[in-house]
């Protein structure tokens, strides 16, 4: 049996909240405590950030971890790269790891893309030797070689990230790890990180991918695991944690003081599917929402929006021809709305409102609470799927 390239064994990791000391007397007791306390229970000033995960990822195998902010996932990442140690369990890496966690981790701003780049490789285990010899790969990848001479200070945020992953998918680890970052590249960068991800699994390595863009995930990832409240909610395929990810965003919808609520939201595919649909395919989108109190002339309204809180599509019951509802308090309103996806590739969340037109009041509102994927078989960019197609392409003389 293959030994796996990372593999975590039920590991903790406690934090403490604002406990800061005046003096060496008050110092020196608490180091004592915490000596005898470690991986003990809780103190009352003490949280479990990461509470008994275990995982274990194979060569040639990525691995996903996905969950809300506050999941945990942070800390975690911290955990594998060896930035923090657990309170308890065990981290086991078999190779060489390369981590690229934050925008220009490890970068000085004073000195030159170049100059960064063997401080880099150097603090990602490189010899100087080996940073020569992969120098121009690197920089070719990046598409920074008119500004690699630049003292990195001017640069954007998106030449921060290209330049970091250059370095760090070039060093041929074992175990790569890779953070949001990649989301400040434009697409053309984030298509070719992706690629020489997929390139670097075939050599044998291992990728542990954490990011908000959930095709992405699904796009590269095998398996992977939902992270909530610090803990294992999920794992397994990537596409059933996804599933169980959406799911979960979507169960957080719920009661509250208001005097109308939205009680529950879904989308319904023409096959039975819930997530992932092809440009083009007709879905049902189908809310409903309760009184608590009296609630007058009320209609329900849905929106779109794209992976970058663009609002794509926007419509309601009003809008469309039907009349505004009054509810007693205990009756529920149920809605369905039929729509057409003609949208272009990517990640998608949907936003819900208990709404009244006539004074413009909002009585309750649900944003991106449910998510789902849009794929097509036609490459084009942007929120509408135009179905493009080549109708003439030839060469002539001028």
């Amino acid at each position: 049996m293959t030994e796996p390239a990372l593999r975590v064994d039920s590991v903790w990791k406690k934090y403490r909240r604002g406990e800061a000391f005046d003096s060496l007397r008050d110092w020196l007791p608490a180091l004592v405590r915490n000596r005898f306390r470690a991986g003990q229970d809780l103190a009352p000033s003490e949280f479990w950030a990461v509470r008994d995960v275990s995982f274990a990822v194979a060569p040639g195998e990525a691995f996903g971890i996905v969950g809300h902010n506050g999941a945990g996932k942070s800390t975690l990442l911290k955990l594998l790269s060896r930035i923090i140690q657990p309170t308890r369990g065990s981290l086991t890496v078999n190779g060489r790891m390369s981590a690229l966690i934050e925008v220009g981790a490890g970068f000085h701003p004073d000195l030159t893309g170049r100059e960064n780049v063997y401080l880099s490789g150097t603090i990602l285990g490189m010899k100087r030797e080996e940073v020569a010899a992969k120098f121009d790969a690197i920089v070719e990848f990046s598409g920074l070689a008119p500004f690699i001479d630049t003292p990195v200070k001017r640069y954007s945020s998106g030449m921060f990230a290209r330049l970091g992953f250059s370095v760090a998918a070039h060093i041929d680890p074992e175990v790569l790890i890779v953070d949001e970052v990649l989301s400040v590249g434009d697409y053309v960068f984030q298509r070719k990180c992706m690629d020489r991800m997929n390139e670097v699994m075939r050599n044998g390595a291992a990728i542990v991918f954490v990011s908000h863009n959930l095709r992405a995930v699904v796009d590269l990832c095998q398996n992977g695991i939902l992270m909530d409240r610090g803990e294992v909610a999920a794992r397994g395929p990537i596409d059933l944690v996804i599933r169980r990810y959406l799911e979960h965003a979507a169960q957080s919808i719920g009661a509250n003081e208001k005097p109308g609520v939205i009680t529950s939201l879904a989308i319904h595919g023409a096959s039975g599917n819930t997530v992932d649909f092809t440009a083009g395919e007709r879905v049902r989108i189908d809310v409903s929402a309760v009184a608590r109190e009296r609630v007058a002339k009320a209609g329900i309204v849905i929106g779109i929006e794209d992976e970058n809180f663009y609002l794509v599509f926007h419509t309601g019951t009003e809008r469309l021809g039907s009349s505004p509802v009054d509810l007693e308090p205990g009756e529920r309103l149920d809605c369905s709305f039929e729509l057409d996806l003609h949208l272009g590739p990517g990640t998608y969340h949907i936003n819900a409102y208990l709404y009244r037109y006539d004074v413009q009041q909002e009585y309750d509102r649900r944003s991106r609470a449910i998510s789902f994927f849009v794929s097509s078989d036609r490459d084009g960019r942007g929120a509408a799927n135009l179905y493009p197609r080549v109708c003439r392409n030839e060469k002539a003389a001028v």
